[in-house]
């Protein structure tokens, strides 16, 4: 039979069915027993690099998760401290004992904290003790401070004691329309005889009266020269013609001052901004 070139003396020659199956001195490996060569795996380590890859993207969107948390965090925090006031007219739209839980669930899901609720008007006190009481319960069950806020027009109208204690967070004069004399006296009353935070909303921009909450009625965007630390400035929805103009406005405020006060929560369910 006729030899093949450079095979003709390789001694390991095996026959098998009738067919010569001929390995060649230089391919042959010593194998253990019933195993076969190994393969180049290239497939199977293209994957483990796709797969090297995928898990370093993933660690490091946590690791930058982890980070970047706490600090959204504290931003959110800080702003947050602030005065966000929602200011309750009862002049413009009566809030009651019927509606009340309604009004807090509108001023917590659009980003209130506080929510000064006028429960005097012109010498007149709108509820009993157990309606303020039950108020208060139900605005701080939202997260809502609740100032008692007094609409006060004229100088012989006393601030009616019995509104103190009721487990609310404070009181507010409103009385831009008295005297700066009859202001300051009736600050200095509610300072002796009330041990929590007290709170005035003016219209005078130059305001002298020190509560612990000064709030300007800066309504309109002439107005914004006056907003500055140290008070809190306000928004006007009146005062506004649009849903843009009124966000302006509010951030300008909450951003400039110590908080913002909107003026009021009638207006703003008129206008669904």
């Amino acid at each position: 039979m006729p030899q093949l070139p450079g095979l003709a003396d390789d001694p390991c020659s095996v026959a098998s069915n009738g067919s010569s199956y001929i390995l060649s001195q230089e391919n042959r490996q010593s194998l253990p027993l019933g195993r076969k060569p190994r393969r180049r795996r290239t497939g199977q380590a293209h994957r483990y690099y796709i797969v090297a890859c995928l898990l370093v993207i993933v660690v490091g969107i946590i690791a930058w998760s982890v980070y970047s948390l706490p600090h959204q965090g504290k931003e959110t925090t800080t702003s947050v401290t602030k005065p966000v006031i929602l200011y309750v007219d009862q002049g413009n739209g009566a809030v009651n004992e019927t509606n009340f839980d309604t009004m807090a669930n509108f001023a917590a899901a659009h980003g209130f904290n506080t929510v000064f609720f006028q429960i005097y008007r012109k010498g007149v006190l709108l509820f009993s003790q157990h309606d303020l009481q039950t108020f208060v319960n139900q605005a701080h069950l939202k997260n809502l401070s609740i100032f008692f806020a007094l609409y006060i027009t004229d100088s012989s109208q006393q601030i009616p004691s019995s509104i103190y204690g009721l487990g609310e967070d404070g009181i507010n004069l409103d009385m831009s329309t008295l005297s700066l004399s009859s202001q300051e006296s009736l600050l200095a009353s509610l300072k002796a005889d009330y041990s929590g935070k007290t709170a005035v909303t003016a219209t005078d921009m130059s305001s002298p009266l020190r509560p612990d909450l000064l709030v300007l009625e800066t309504y309109g965007a002439n107005l914004q020269p006056f907003i500055k630390s140290g008070i809190i400035g306000s928004v006007g929805v009146f005062a506004t013609s649009s849903r843009a103009e009124y966000q302006s406005q509010f951030q300008y405020a909450l951003q400039n001052s110590d908080g913002v006060m909107v003026f009021d929560y009638a207006g703003l369910l008129k206008s669904h901004y």
